[in-house]
């Protein structure tokens, strides 16, 4: 309550007092059945709309509010994994350079996304729920001010109805009742007005609203999938460095050994150009005459090629050990896909 003597007289104190009590009884009447009550269907539908509207809006709110948190999160984590590769990529490897640009690509486009979705789509929602507190606020005032207009309704009738009619009463009554009748409906009449458009505005604001987040990730995602397919190459490149890093290696091992027969331990004589053994882990239909079957199990003495650029890529020479050593036949040797084996 408003304390007297900043800003509010207590003669205005005393009519705001008695304008409460007097809605607190129409209410009541009204209640009880005692009194009639305005009723207006056509803007009982409109406030339904506008209550089931401004839901509506603060849940569409809350829920942007959460996906933009969500992608915020999902920035971060994509820093994290850029970071960690970066400092796992060693300086020598493909790529390097290429690696730490993609990497700033990479956080530059979820930044640009993250302020996209924040200006263009949750802000444009955020302006459009700002007009409901004061439209809300203004429907309250309507109903405060109808309870009035039915009360001074009410007190004027009854004194056109009782038995000692006076005059100046009755003519004051009357006076009360069209000041309450016109501030009722001049409210009433705006928000007719209003209620309606603002039920309309909403298509257009869910149209904005969900074609721009549409839009912005269409791009994002159009953006990021160029990025991934780069991190993808850079990826396959250095596999393939790998792998002729270590091929390279096998040719260096196959060249440095001793070209007569060797012994290892109880193995005895070894082929020539031997390099090291290994295991089948899956069986091997050969498709040609050059290849080699195998069988899960399988131990295979692999050896070098007599010419190392006659040697494909994951294809290793070999002959299996069973057979070298039951009949020492270097012709039983075949080429077979590495990784259906196991250096053992």
């Amino acid at each position: 309550m408003a304390e007297i003597g900043k800003g509010v007289t207590a003669g205005k104190l005393a009519i705001n007092v008695q304008k409460r009590l007097t809605r607190a009884q129409e209410k009541v009447l009204q209640k009880l059945g005692k009194a009639d009550e305005t009723r207006d269907a056509a803007f009982e539908e409109m406030l339904a709309n506008f209550n089931k509207q401004m839901a509506e809006g603060t849940k569409l709110q809350k829920d942007l509010k959460g996906y933009v948190t969500a992608v915020k999160t999902l920035h971060d984590a994509s820093r994290r994994l850029q970071d960690c590769l970066a400092d796992m990529y060693e300086p020598d490897w493909f790529g390097k350079e290429e690696m730490d640009t993609l990497a700033e690509d990479t956080d530059t486009l979820w930044l640009d996304y993250h302020q996209n979705i924040t200006d263009k789509s949750l802000v444009c929602l955020d302006t459009y729920l700002t007009q409901f507190p004061d439209i809300k606020a203004r429907i309250a005032k309507r109903d405060r001010k109808m309870v009035d207009f039915d009360s001074a309704r009410h007190h004027f009738a009854s004194l056109q109805k009782g038995k000692k009619k006076d005059e100046a009463k009755i003519a004051k009554a009357e006076e009360e009742l069209g000041r309450a009748q016109k501030i009722f409906e001049e409210l009433n009449v705006e928000l007719q007005d209003e209620l309606p458009a603002l039920w309309d505005n909403r298509v257009g604001v869910y149209v904005n609203t969900f074609q721009g987040l549409a839009g912005h990730q269409e791009k994002f995602h159009k953006e990021m999938g160029k990025l991934s397919q780069n991190l993808n190459d850079i990826m396959t490149k250095l596999e393939e460095q790998r792998v002729l890093n270590d091929e390279t290696n096998h040719s260096e091992s196959a060249s440095s050994a001793p070209k007569s027969s060797v012994t290892n331990g109880s193995d005895g004589e070894l082929p020539p150009g031997f390099v090291y053994k290994v295991k089948a882990i899956h069986d091997y239909a050969a498709t040609d005459g050059d290849e080699l079957e195998l069988q899960t199990g399988d131990v295979v003495l692999v050896l070098a090629f007599d010419n190392p650029d006659e040697q494909d890529d994951g294809w290793l020479m070999g002959v299996k050990e069973s057979q070298w050593f039951q009949k020492k036949d270097i012709s039983a040797k075949g080429v077979f896909p590495e990784n259906f084996t196991q250096k053992i």
